[in-house]
C-alpha cells in the first residue's frame, strides 16, 4: 500500500440542496420543529454554505464538498406509495435536502488509527427518521467515487437496521496532530426518553470494529439524557473535539466526570474546555449552537472556531467567548459565520461538514474545492437554485422539475452526471 505524503483535515461541507425547505420533519430538533411552515430561501442557503467555505479556504485549510442527493426522490415516494394530497410530511421526507448536513454522512477513522493503515468511512444508516432513512446508499455512491483509491480508503455499507447509526456527529477524535495517530471517541444515547436517541451503542461499537480500531484507543461514552430531552439530538450540538481539545458543555455527557476520566486513561494530553451551566445555560446552547462550531486547527498552529452569527447576538454565549479568549486558553480565536438557513432547519457550521483526514492528492479532486470551483458553483446556484419554496408548493410538478433541472446543471458543471 502507498503511503500517504501529507495527511491534513479536510472538511466535506453538504452543498445545500435545491428542495430546501421547512417541514419540520426532526422530531426533538427544536429549530427545526420551531420553524416548520415557513418559507425557506434554498439560493440564500446554498450560498451561505459557499460563504462559509470560502472562509476557510481562506484561512489555509483543505475544503471539499459533498452534492445534494435527487430529489424528490420518486422510489421513497413509491415504496410508501404517499398520496399527496393525504400524506404531506412523507411526500415533504421524499423532498428533503437534509443530506446538506454531511456530519451525518459517514463516520470516518484517518488511516493513523486503523489496522489496516486506510482511512475508513461507514455511511451511517440513519434509520431513525424517514426523511434520512433513504440517504445512506447514494450518500455511499458519492463516497465511492472522492473516496475511491483503495490504496488508502476503504468505504464500507452502512450498520444494518436496528441499530441507528448518526454518523460524525457522535463521534470525536482526539490527537497529537491529525496526522498521528488518535484516540476515537463514539457518543451515544441511551433509548426511553421524549425524543428519540438516534445513536445507538451497538451501532458505535460496529462501526469501530469495522474499521480495526484498536479497543485501547476507543471510548464509548453516553450522551446525557437530559441533553436529549433538551433538543441536542446529537453530540455534536454539546461537544466538540479537535486535536488535544474537547470543547464541552458541562450537561453533554451522562456521567461528565467518568468520562473525563476515561478520555484522559486513553489519551492523557486531553485539554478540557468546559462551559458551565452557571454562565450559559443548555437551552442557550442549543438555541445559539455555541458547540455545533467547527473547532479547526489553523495553519498557524492556533485554534479557531467558527460559530453561528447566532452566538454573537446572545449575551450570555459571547461573553463567555469573550472571557475564554481572555483567558489565553487553547482557543484563540471565535469566528461567526452566517448560515441562518441551515440554523433554522436544525444544522449550524459543524452539522454542514464531514471531517477527513487524508492526503488532498489521494481524493478525487472533482470534490476538492478551489476558488475557481467556488466561483463555478455560485454562478451555478445564483442561476438555477429556487429563490424561495413555500410550503404549499412541495409537490408542485413545476417545482420538481425545476429542483432536477438545478441539479442536474450542477452535476453538469462538475463533470459528474455518474451521479444522476
Amino acid at each position: 500500500m502507498n503511503k500517504p505524503g501529507n495527511l491534513v483535515e479536510i472538511n466535506f461541507d453538504g452543498i445545500v440542496g435545491p428542495s430546501h425547505n421547512y417541514a419540520g420533519l426532526s422530531l426533538g430538533n427544536i429549530a427545526s420543529a420551531s420553524h416548520r411552515g415557513d418559507p425557506s430561501y434554498p439560493r440564500a442557503a446554498a450560498l451561505q454554505g459557499i460563504g462559509k467555505m470560502r472562509g476557510n479556504m481562506a484561512r489555509g485549510l483543505a475544503q471539499g464538498f459533498l452534492l445534494p442527493l435527487l430529489r424528490p426522490n420518486e422510489e421513497t415516494l413509491r415504496r410508501l406509495a404517499v398520496n399527496p394530497a393525504e400524506d404531506r410530511a412523507l411526500l415533504a421526507a421524499a423532498w428533503s435536502a437534509s443530506s446538506m448536513w454531511t456530519a451525518n454522512a459517514a463516520t470516518v477513522s484517518p488511516a493513523p488509527d486503523t489496522a489496516d493503515g486506510k482511512c475508513h468511512l461507514t455511511p451511517a444508516n440513519l434509520v431513525t427518521m424517514v426523511h434520512r432513512a433513504q440517504e445512506w446508499r447514494d450518500t455511499k455512491a458519492q463516497l465511492d467515487i472522492a473516496f475511491g483509491n483503495s490504496d488508502h480508503f476503504t468505504v464500507h455499507d452502512a450498520v444494518p437496521p436496528s441499530f441507528g447509526d448518526e454518523g460524525a456527529a457522535n463521534h470525536m477524535r482526539l490527537c497529537e496532530g491529525h496526522g498521528s495517530a488518535g484516540v476515537e471517541v463514539f457518543v451515544y444515547g441511551r433509548p426511553g426518553g421524549r425524543f428519540p436517541a438516534r445513536q445507538h451503542e451497538q451501532a458505535s461499537r460496529a462501526v469501530a470494529r469495522l474499521h480495526g480500531l484498536d479497543p485501547a484507543r476507543t471510548v464509548f461514552i453516553e450522551q446525557n439524557p437530559a441533553a436529549i430531552e433538551a433538543g441536542a439530538f446529537h453530540n455534536d450540538v454539546v461537544s466538540v473535539a479537535n486535536e488535544r481539545v474537547l470543547f464541552t458543555h458541562e450537561e453533554a455527557f451522562a456521567d461528565r466526570d467518568s468520562v473525563y476520566q476515561a478520555i484522559r486513561a486513553a489519551f492523557p494530553a486531553l485539554e478540557v474546555v468546559e462551559v458551565p451551566s452557571s454562565a450559559v445555560s443548555l437551552a442557550e446552547a442549543i438555541k445559539t449552537y455555541l458547540f455545533n462550531a467547527q473547532l479547526l486547527t489553523l495553519p498557524s498552529g492556533e485554534m479557531a472556531l467558527v460559530v453561528p452569527d447566532e452566538c454573537q447576538e446572545s449575551a450570555s454565549v459571547w461573553a463567555w467567548c469573550e472571557a475564554m479568549l481572555a483567558s489565553n486558553g487553547p482557543i484563540r480565536q471565535v469566528i461567526p459565520v452566517d448560515v441562518r438557513q441551515s440554523m433554522a432547519n436544525g444544522g449550524g457550521p459543524a452539522c454542514l461538514r464531514l471531517r477527513v483526514v487524508a492526503d488532498p492528492a489521494t481524493v478525487d479532486p472533482r470534490f476538492l474545492l478551489s476558488e475557481a470551483k467556488a466561483e463555478q458553483l455560485e454562478k451555478v446556484i445564483g442561476e438555477w437554485w429556487p429563490e424561495q419554496i413555500d410550503p404549499s408548493d412541495i409537490g408542485l410538478p413545476e417545482l420538481a422539475k425545476t429542483v432536477r433541472t438545478a441539479r442536474g446543471k450542477l452535476l453538469e458543471s462538475l463533470d459528474l452526471t455518474i451521479l444522476g
